[in-house]
């Protein structure tokens, strides 16, 4: 279980549960310069109530998203999207949570993100906090240490972009002990509504000023 870096080694996330926007949904949000979304299962779990609160604010959101899926193949369906159908001016990430069996990874995908974005649009990126209660103490100290390195590479990289912007979902876990346990139901995915309503409102606060 344990694994080069403490938190064990990735599956096969090719496999698990996913949720792509139809080329409709893309095209409209590319056209009313709304946001593409590219994440994991926490997206996965919470895009549709992501979307409903966007919606409100006048915000189309299109979203590709994959449980179990790590960084490097989420920055490919943005390279993707980006020949296929154009980029809007904000994109979120919310990937990263599957990088902690290979923290180093994490970099190099935040730097070709940038690259594919270009100067001119905004990229948010919601930072990790991963301590999952489903392993023993061991795993979630690595787990710990692995997300602390990942948002590392994140507040690095925005040093280097001005137009790379961290949604501080670590930090306001932190903010109040309680919060770990009322906010997370595993370590790891929102609880809902709590955890996922408190997410949800980081992420429409930080594409509004966007």
């Amino acid at each position: 279980m344990a694994g080069v870096y403490g938190s064990g080694v990735l599956g096969t996330w090719e496999r698990q549960a996913f949720a792509i926007s139809t080329a409709a949904q893309i095209r409209k949000a590319q056209e009313t310069d709304g946001v593409f979304m590219f994440g994991d299962s926490i997206a996965l779990q919470d895009a549709r109530s992501l979307a409903k609160q966007l919606t409100l604010v006048g915000i189309n959101i299109a979203a590709n998203n994959w449980a179990g899926r790590p960084s490097t193949p989420a920055v490919d369906a943005l390279n993707t999207w980006a020949q296929d159908y154009g980029l809007p001016h904000r994109i979120l990430m919310s990937v990263g949570s599957n990088d902690i069996f290979t923290p180093p990874a994490v970099a190099a995908q935040i730097e070709r993100t940038m690259q594919i974005v270009g100067e001119d649009r905004t990229v948010f990126w919601v930072n990790i906090q991963a301590a999952r209660t489903l392993y023993g103490p061991a795993v979630q100290v690595a787990d710990q240490r692995n997300s602390a390195w990942i948002n590392l590479q994140l507040a690095e990289a925005q040093r280097r972009h001005d137009n790379l912007r961290i949604i501080q979902w670590a930090e306001h876990l932190a903010a109040k002990p309680e919060r770990l346990q009322l906010y997370l139901r595993d370590g790891l995915h929102p609880s809902i509504p709590r955890g996922q309503n408190a997410r949800n409102a980081l992420i429409v606060k930080a594409l509004k000023s966007g």
